[in-house]
């Protein structure tokens, strides 16, 4: 169990009776249900991120990758109403920016309705600048939890929710086998490319590593900023309007998911309805069209084997025995989902068993570590959710389960 600081560093925090540990759109919805289903709760509710903003991580993903819209349809967003986008839309005269049949939101009016929602719920300075680095169990679920935060300060909470993101970034293996230096900006993961920064990239030659919509909005910011780009995918470049079939978003596919007893089975489920990564068709038909223009080479199934820096360039073998140079090389490769990878989750791992599935945690229903006071929303509340776990669709369905929890008390 991890042991308290000194009582002369501490600064104790008033008691909470919910802390939400992270500030994205699962846990801005989370608090938006909660508030509208019982608003006396706001005066025992912390939300703490270091961005000391809401959404502050969400928008600068977007900034950075050039994301000119979501996969999401119009009914999944932080609102409680289902309908509240399409409305706040209408009434904005903002309605040419809902495309398609499912309506899918342009990110411009998805900020700016984000926006409203905060406003709204009075939320705008509820979230403090400042993040959850410690957690211990007070003995029984009912006693709650101390908590240790960035700024030195402790508090104690009846219940916490962790909402903090999708989990670090995932390197091929032949990455950690470079051989010698090479400058800081020469290979990056997605995680850190922020495309209006890339101000040097006319006529060089960008291999970007995946075959996911990240993968595909990379190439098509890095080509407009003068770039040639190879695209390098270890299966074909699939292009589907949804991460995973639109059936997981109701119970079509659900009712027999969540009567499946086997956890490991749950989890091949997961896995094969997200089946890696996929585009959309819109994105596709624009990669197409840089294909056809010369701007874009994509390489299907094929995988990098090593690559070494040499003379100013990436020397790139692939397991095909085809060779190629780059400028600079960008992974898209995603991100390791799992306990061993969140650092609470593993605070908490070495105080209690917890019961994983190839490190992914098997939840009660209403999402809680069992025998802890701590919920879990996100990607690790798949095996209870499914595959749409990580997306808006996953965190208001996370929302409702998590809140009935919290009002019952």
């Amino acid at each position: 169990m991890p042991t308290a600081s000194p009582a002369s560093t501490e600064r104790p925090r008033p008691p909470a009776d919910v802390v939400i540990a992270g500030a994205g759109p699962q846990a801005l919805t989370l608090a938006c249900l909660l508030l509208q289903k019982r608003p006396r709760c706001r005066r025992h509710l912390r939300v703490f991120d270091p961005s000391g903003t809401w959404l502050h991580g969400w928008h600068r993903q977007m900034e950075r990758l050039g994301i000119p819209q979501l996969r999401s349809p119009s009914p999944h967003h932080p609102h409680p109403n289902p309908n509240a986008l399409r409305t706040y839309a209408q009434e904005h005269q903002r309605s040419r920016e809902l495309e398609g049949p499912y309506l899918i939101p342009h990110t411009a009016l998805f900020q700016a309705f984000c926006r409203s929602v905060v406003q709204e719920f009075e939320l705008t300075d509820r979230v403090q600048a400042a993040s959850l680095e410690t957690v211990e169990l007070r003995g029984e679920p009912s006693d709650g939890l101390n908590l240790g935060l960035s700024d030195g300060s402790r508090l104690q909470a009846r219940r916490l929710v962790i909402a903090t993101g999708s989990g670090t970034p995932q390197l091929p293996p032949w990455v950690e086998r470079i051989g010698g230096p090479y400058p800081s900006h020469a290979l990056a993961h997605s995680q850190t490319i922020d495309l209006a920064n890339c101000r040097d990239l006319a006529d060089r030659h960008v291999l970007i590593v995946g075959g996911g919509l990240t993968s595909a909005h990379l190439a098509v910011g890095a080509i407009r900023r003068g770039a040639r780009v190879t695209l390098l995918c270890r299966r074909h470049l699939r292009s589907k309007l949804f991460d995973a079939d639109p059936g997981w978003l109701g119970p079509k596919y659900l009712k027999a998911f969540q009567s499946e007893p086997c956890w490991q089975r749950r989890r091949h489920q997961v896995l094969a309805a997200r089946d890696g990564g996929s585009i959309t068709p819109q994105l596709a038909m624009t990669l197409q069209w840089e294909r056809q223009h010369g701007t874009l080479q994509i390489q299907e199934q094929c995988e990098v084997s090593d690559a070494h820096w040499c003379d100013g360039h990436w020397q790139v073998r692939c397991r095909t025995g085809s060779a190629l140079v780059a400028d600079r090389i960008w992974l898209a490769t995603g991100h390791q989902l799992g306990v061993s990878h969140h650092p609470l989750l593993r605070q908490l791992r070495r105080q209690t068993p917890l019961e994983l599935v190839d490190d992914w945690p098997v939840l009660t229903s209403d999402l809680r570590l069992p025998g802890t006071a701590v919920h879990v929303m996100g990607g690790l509340a798949s095996l209870r959710l499914g595959p749409a776990a990580r997306n808006l669709y996953g965190g208001r369905a996370a929302a409702r389960e998590i809140s009935r929890a919290l009002i019952k008390g």
